[in-house]
């Protein structure tokens, strides 16, 4: 079964996060995502929060920058809430945007040597492993979790270009693709993908998940919404991306993702989304059913 979930912008205040969050756990949704866009909100403050406030919507951060963190500190609050919530939080690090990263003084030489380190640590170091490492930005000196999660738990990458999918390939446990990628984009990644673990020899090991972001809308002035958010983007002209429409025509959607190599679609409600909670009774209860 493809697996679907929502998004909670980030341009809605902090404050109404509770009410989306209790509604996708009661509506049955099965992923509610959020983001933790400069300048905006927390990723870990926010995961947090709607973990304690639900009891069974699994929470998906997507995904958090690693030039901001430093691994062990990511290991830790990775670790505290996979102990308090086993099994529902979902957490994805990347490259972030590289602008936003300069703004605060934290952007690298080279984005993709950072991220294979602290891919490498942050797992290690979830796993229960007591890591010593020299490396170019991640630097660990005898460090081990002293509450690492009780089993294992996944490590996605938050990736587009083809380096840094062929390393999610290599040393991540699943991928995530933005709003901005089409089904045959979705189709170049898991060949980027698989090169990666081909050439890590992890061909044969556990699946590699992958989700994608949609955005989607619905209502009466969908479409317009959706055509400027992706005008707003500068992907006006990009084919297959968004899309508008009633529970059929958005499935139809999800499902074209889902048949590239899609395992979880998470539907990205457009930045000026009128009714949130509307929109995640809508995944649940109208689009769910129809997407095998």
């Amino acid at each position: 079964m493809t697996g679907l979930g929502a998004v909670f912008r980030p341009q809605l205040a902090p404050e109404r996060l509770r009410s989306v969050a209790e509604l996708a756990d009661a509506a049955g949704l099965e992923e509610l995502w959020l983001w933790e866009d400069c300048f905006r909100e927390g990723g870990i403050s926010t995961a947090a929060a709607a973990l304690a406030w639900t009891e069974r919507v699994r929470i998906g951060v997507g995904l958090l920058p690693v030039p901001l963190r430093n691994v062990a500190i990511a290991a830790m609050e990775a670790a505290t809430l996979h102990r308090m919530f086993p099994g529902r939080p979902i957490l994805a690090v990347g490259h972030g945007v590289q602008d936003w990263m300069g703004q605060v003084g934290a952007r690298v030489e080279s984005p993709v040597t950072l991220l294979r380190e602290h891919l490498v640590a942050l797992r290690a170091l979830l796993g229960g492993e007591r890591v010593s490492t020299e490396g170019r930005y991640v630097k660990l000196d005898d460090v081990a979790l002293d509450w690492p999660p009780a089993g294992p738990v996944p490590v996605i990458a938050g990736v587009t270009g083809p380096r840094s999918l062929r390393l999610a390939g290599e040393v991540a446990d699943g991928t995530l693709l933005t709003a901005s990628t089409s089904p045959e984009g979705v189709r170049r990644a898991r060949q980027l993908i698989d090169e990666g673990r081909e050439s890590a020899g992890r061909a044969g090991a556990e699946p590699h998940p992958v989700v994608v972001y949609l955005l989607a809308a619905t209502g009466p002035d969908a479409a317009a919404r959706v055509k400027a958010e992706l005008a707003a983007e500068g992907l006006a002209s990009v084919p297959d991306l968004g899309v508008a429409g009633d529970a059929g025509t958005v499935a139809k959607a999800v499902q074209r993702l889902a048949d590239a190599g899609a395992d979880t679609v998470v539907l990205q409600p457009t930045g000026d989304e009128p009714d949130p909670e509307g929109f995640v009774r809508f995944a649940a209860e109208e689009v769910r059913p129809l997407v095998p």
